[in-house]
């Protein structure tokens, strides 16, 4: 079978059907990103005659079309959507969407003796002897009227090269744009590659994306509930856009769903900002227990996962279960919930997670425990938050993560979550785990790793203090002001003949401390500035000021995980200071496991 055709639309056929919704462009309620002079330089080239590239169109099965009438093959628009909406803007007169969510018009102007496009401006408006709006040529029932008043207006021009000119214009709307249609039984992945292999630019497109325009094929429903992730996600990163919203977008503002976010307008965290991406992947994991965007594309396109045919009747179900996913993720409740749950674990701050991957299946895992109303709110939070760590440390949702997605959801659904984590646990976390493999996995520079990030979040949890500060706690440090300090500086150790940058910077010689402490130990050797400390201690010297005054040394090496041998660590015992740091550090991130 042929996974796709070739056909060649006129404009005018092509806004035509557009406009009835044969073919959807998803995009159309999102800001148009081109701006006046792309839809100038497009209105030449369609004017000239030359080509503007294939637009690539997917057919969908069962997609809801104005006046209530169900599509048996609507085309949903996956590459082009700027280009028809340029043309829409400047044929049609169309407006389009700003960044404020609100509709203006992009007027294009035509000089029929210079042949110029030209954005409108008060100049041109002025100028008789330019067409300040093409859409009007395009409207006009009478073609040779218009002509006529033209040259009336102008009565100096060559006559026949302005009426020739305005009638070359007149015929855009028969200009020629390819249309690449492919298949409806095509999958997701093979759609993207063909679509990789076509565009000439090689940007690829992701599941969900493919998914984002599935949606919004159904209906005022579908472009409701694409419009709800994608309003989610943007109020998420910019909650002033809200009064934007409201206003702009009276479609959206009249649903059941702005109201649902409404509570984002006020929301300043920053630990969880979902994107479109993350959104649809947890809606999969809740609503359908699949862990592919694709599944959901399957499952709203009404194919039963098991015979792989294609039922329609399945189709109002899936979006039935689609929509009760994204009122759960989209909940105040239920995520402010998540991210308290995420900070009890010590992960205060995005820049202590690494993985959105491990974020996003902790989300859903913790929507989908509320489902069961046996289990207590205690219980849930405890075998999430031991969920996302274990992830985290273990890579779980790395690499190929999705179909590790769909098994730990069918798994957790068969065998209880408590249960399926105990197994998880006793296979991949055991003592080896602890002193061999998290110790190799600590021997980084990487501050982003997410060994060093949970090891800072075991120190949030616990309430340490910053190494040499007396009050000053990790936690303060990790959302205000603090440095990472080398234990054993940099410049010592250069100076000693370490020049290997990979050698002096291990996240085994960090530690989180206070700027004026950082400061004030500067190039010194711990032998060094720990005599000075003790010399404070027990003189109430205040070299270092207050911030070390009447520091418990002892304590404060444990909670740092550094040795209660620090104060002999030379150039020559460095790398086996490091050696140690690293069984302690991966201890205290067992201890902080084991009471999660």
């Amino acid at each position: 079978m042929a996974k796709y055709t070739v056909n060649q639309l006129p404009v005018s056929t092509l806004l035509s059907q557009v406009q009835s919704e044969q073919i959807a462009i998803p995009e159309l309620q999102r800001p148009f990103v081109w701006d006046s002079v792309k839809v100038r330089d497009l209105m030449d080239s369609l004017y000239c005659g030359y080509p503007v590239g294939y637009l690539i169109t997917w057919q969908s099965i069962g997609a809801h079309l104005k006046g209530g009438k169900t599509a048996a093959h609507q085309q949903i628009l996956i590459d082009g959507q700027q280009r028809v909406t340029a043309i829409q803007a400047a044929v049609a007169g169309m407006p389009v969407v700003t960044k404020k969510y609100s509709k203006k018009r992009i007027i294009i102007a035509f000089n029929p003796v210079t042949e110029e496009f030209a954005t409108l401006t008060p100049v041109i408006r002025k100028d008789p002897q330019w067409i300040p709006d093409i859409s009007e040529i395009f409207k006009s029932a009478a073609a040779f009227k218009f002509v006529g008043n033209y040259l009336h207006q102008n009565p100096s021009v060559d006559q026949d090269i302005a009426a020739e000119n305005i009638g070359r214009l007149a015929e855009i709307k028969n200009a020629q744009i390819g249309v690449i249609a492919l298949s409806d039984d095509l999958d997701v992945e093979t759609v993207s590659e063909i679509f990789i292999r076509i565009n000439s630019k090689g940007v690829p497109l992701s599941s969900a994306d493919f998914a984002m325009s599935k949606i919004a094929t159904y209906g005022d429903r579908g472009r409701n509930l694409r419009k709800l992730i994608d309003y989610f996600c943007h109020l998420s990163v910019a909650p002033h856009a809200y009064e934007d919203i409201a206003e702009n977008d009276t479609e959206f503002a009249q649903s059941e769903y702005l109201p649902k976010i409404k509570w984002l307008k006020d929301d300043a965290e920053d630990l969880y900002d979902p994107s479109y991406n993350d959104i649809v992947r947890v809606a999969g994991l809740v609503g359908f227990n699949r862990g592919k965007a694709s599944s959901i594309v399957s499952e709203l396109s009404g194919r039963d996962p098991e015979s792989r045919k294609v039922d329609e009747s399945r189709i109002p179900m899936a979006y039935d279960k689609l929509e009760a996913a994204l009122l759960e993720i989209t909940s105040k409740y239920q995520f402010e919930n998540f991210v308290m749950l995420i900070k009890s674990a010590g992960f205060i701050s995005s820049k202590l997670i690494n993985s959105k991957n491990a974020l996003n299946f902790a989300y859903a895992l913790y929507l989908k425990l509320r489902q069961d109303k046996s289990m207590s709110e205690g219980e849930r939070k405890r075998i999430t938050r031991r969920w996302f760590v274990m992830s985290a440390l273990t890579g779980r949702h790395s690499g190929s993560f999705e179909s590790t997605w769909e098994q730990d959801m069918r798994r957790i659904t068969q065998h209880g979550a408590g249960e399926y984590l105990a197994q998880i646990e006793n296979s991949e976390l055991s003592e080896s785990f602890w002193s061999v493999a998290l110790p190799q996995n600590l021997e980084t520079t990487s501050t982003n790793s997410p060994y060093f990030q949970t090891f800072i979040a075991s120190q949030v949890a616990g309430g340490a203090r910053g190494f040499l500060s007396r009050h000053i706690t990790v936690a303060t440090m990790q959302q205000h002001s603090g440095d990472i300090h080398h234990v054993v500086p940099k410049n010592y150790l250069i100076k000693a003949g370490l020049k290997d940058r990979a050698e002096y910077n291990q996240v085994a010689n960090y530690a989180l401390t206070e700027t004026a402490v950082n400061i004030a130990i500067n190039d010194a050797p711990p032998a060094v500035y720990l005599a000075r400390v003790k010399q404070q201690i027990e003189k109430q010297v205040l070299d270092l000021g207050e911030i070390v005054d009447d520091v418990d040394l002892e304590q404060n090496l444990m909670e740092n995980a550094l040795p209660a041998s620090l104060e002999s660590v030379d150039s020559v015992s460095y790398f086996d200071f490091l050696s140690e740091r690293r069984l302690l550090m991966a201890r205290a991130i067992q201890r902080y496991y084991e009471v999660l």
